[in-house]
């Protein structure tokens, strides 16, 4: 039997992976995920996702562990989940009527095999300008406080979104296309090699 692991305590993730996969675990994988001192984003996502999967995978070995990681990037400041309200307002304020980045890193790792896969997709979007209510309002949801750019755009952030290029999944956090292609990569264990 074939056991893939979500390394992922994100509601958003399980919903996602439930589209690809009938069947699979979440562990999620305890680690710090503070960015290094000049670290882009795109590096950030992928080495925190890596981090995931082989934390995970090393406490089980036969299986296929998926690891993930978004950040929401503006020019060269990364925004991760915010620390509390206030900080969630003012990402938000940042992002109003801008275009920025969104950044989600997919690592397939099978610790028994010594071996994996990760990538790294973007995406942009842009917001429409925003009044300090709106983003009062929204904060006061909860809906900005776990998520990356303290925003959900499959939430209620998501009218604001005048535009977006890239997979939608990207930006809610697991592009299923980059998901199915690395784990074709690693086939299931009673595949051979």
């Amino acid at each position: 039997m074939d056991d893939v692991i979500l390394a992922s305590s994100s509601p958003r993730r399980r919903q996602l992976l439930s589209q690809l996969l009938p069947a699979f675990r979440v562990i999620p994988a305890d680690i710090d995920e503070s960015p290094r001192r000049g670290e882009r984003p795109d590096a950030l996502v992928r080495r925190l996702a890596v981090t995931k999967a082989i934390t995970v995978g090393q406490l089980h070995p036969e299986a296929r562990v998926i690891g993930a990681d978004t950040v929401v990037a503006f020019g060269r400041v990364i925004l991760g989940k915010p620390h509390d309200p206030e900080h969630a307002k003012a990402m938000l304020t940042m992002l109003s009527g801008q275009r920025h980045q969104v950044y989600t890193a997919v690592a397939v790792w099978v610790d028994h095999r010594g071996r994996g896969y990760v990538k790294v997709a973007a995406a942009q979007v842009t917001f429409r300008p925003l009044s300090a209510l709106e983003i009062e309002e929204y904060v006061q949801t909860g809906e900005p406080l776990d998520k990356a750019g303290a925003y959900a755009i499959q939430g209620k952030a998501g009218q604001w979104v005048e535009a977006y290029e890239g997979n939608l999944e990207t930006i809610i956090g697991l592009p299923l296309d980059v998901v199915e292609h690395l784990l074709n990569h690693l086939p299931p264990s009673n595949e051979g090699p």
